[in-house]
């Protein structure tokens, strides 16, 4: 593994847990310095077991990763002293206010005096924390105890920051409030940041790159635009009017010589095809004769769901509620 080949790198990880489960399969990837990384998946595709790895909480079976050109199975105590890591619960002290939180693990690194001092003023303006820098943790938002728990592990400029779906719980305020502290972040100050996510949208409009994973590999990897510029074509997404008609829909929606990767999530088939507007008669048409009646249609540009199809079989929505993540 070459050391000028990311900043973060998983080569081959492995790791099975009891009763013979595999979180991870053989994932590989690499992160390009200063960038936004996503890990897209659904739960259970592998994406936490990943970045516990990645930040030494965990051995993986085989296989083998780097962060900043240092071994995480070799120099564990070196990487942790260039990262930051958030988990999906806070990590804040409830009863220290937002200010205290923050000097506190400067002082955890070795920071002291005008430095830390300077070092927690900035952090707490650029997170939009100053205002309610002297108030306990305890009474901040969710979006806000959010973004102290970034804050905090920031305080040491590590050069990559890890979030394990850093989006999870919050309104859609706090997820807009959250991803323009980071986006200032990776753009102005040049951190790396590695982040796991199931939320699609998320991912195609503020990583750089993404990797998707499911059952524990890469399945896929590219920027946004250019893994869904590879599925040629639309989506048709068809709401039937019973539910129970969903096996006839997909026969005769199979037949159609237009149609590809046709798949079901409760009452909604959806389909890929060449042109939607120009095929969308002739499908209706073929449900139609097949006594399928459609509720409502939906033609649509590929997504990063539609990728996740293609390359997994399944769509994103069937592929949730795996236990292992």
């Amino acid at each position: 593994m070459s050391e000028n080949n990311g900043i973060v790198q998983a080569d081959g990880l492995r790791r099975t847990y009891k009763g013979d489960v595999r979180a991870l399969d053989g994932l590989s990837f690499s992160v390009a310095a200063g960038s936004v990384f996503a890990l897209l998946g659904p739960n259970g595709a592998g994406k936490t077991t990943t970045v516990r790895i990645l930040t030494t909480l965990s051995r993986p079976d085989s296989g083998r990763a780097c962060v900043a050109g240092l071994d995480v199975l070799r120099q564990p105590r070196r990487v942790r002293e260039v990262i930051g890591a958030v988990s999906q619960a806070s990590s804040a002290v409830s009863l220290l206010s937002g200010q205290e939180n923050l000097a506190l693990q400067g002082k955890i690194h070795g920071m002291r005096g005008r430095e830390l001092r300077r070092r927690v003023a900035e952090l707490l303006d650029q997170f939009g924390l100053a205002e309610a820098a002297g108030r306990p943790a305890r009474t901040y938002s969710g979006g806000m105890r959010r973004r102290l728990d970034i804050a905090t592990v920031l305080v040491h400029r590590p050069a990559v920051l890890f979030l394990d779906e850093p989006t999870t719980g919050l309104d859609p305020e706090g997820r807009a409030d959250l991803w323009a502290a980071l986006t200032r972040l990776a753009g102005q100050n040049g951190t790396t940041i590695l982040l796991t996510t199931h939320y699609l949208e998320e991912a195609d409009q503020y990583a750089a790159r993404v990797a998707i994973v499911d059952r524990g590999r890469v399945v896929a990897e590219g920027t946004p635009d250019q893994l869904k510029a590879e599925l040629q074509g639309d989506s048709v997404l068809l709401e039937l009017e019973d539910p129970g008609r969903v096996e006839q829909a997909e026969k005769a929606l199979a037949s159609h010589p237009e149609v590809r990767e046709v798949t079901a999530h409760g009452p909604v088939v959806r389909t890929r095809v060449a042109d939607g507007p120009r095929a969308l008669p002739a499908v209706l048409a073929g449900l139609e004769a097949a006594g399928v009646p459609v509720l409502s249609v939906k033609v649509a540009r590929a997504s990063l769901d539609d990728v996740y199809l293609h390359h997994a079989g399944r769509s994103f929505h069937q592929a949730e509620g795996v236990t292992i993540s």
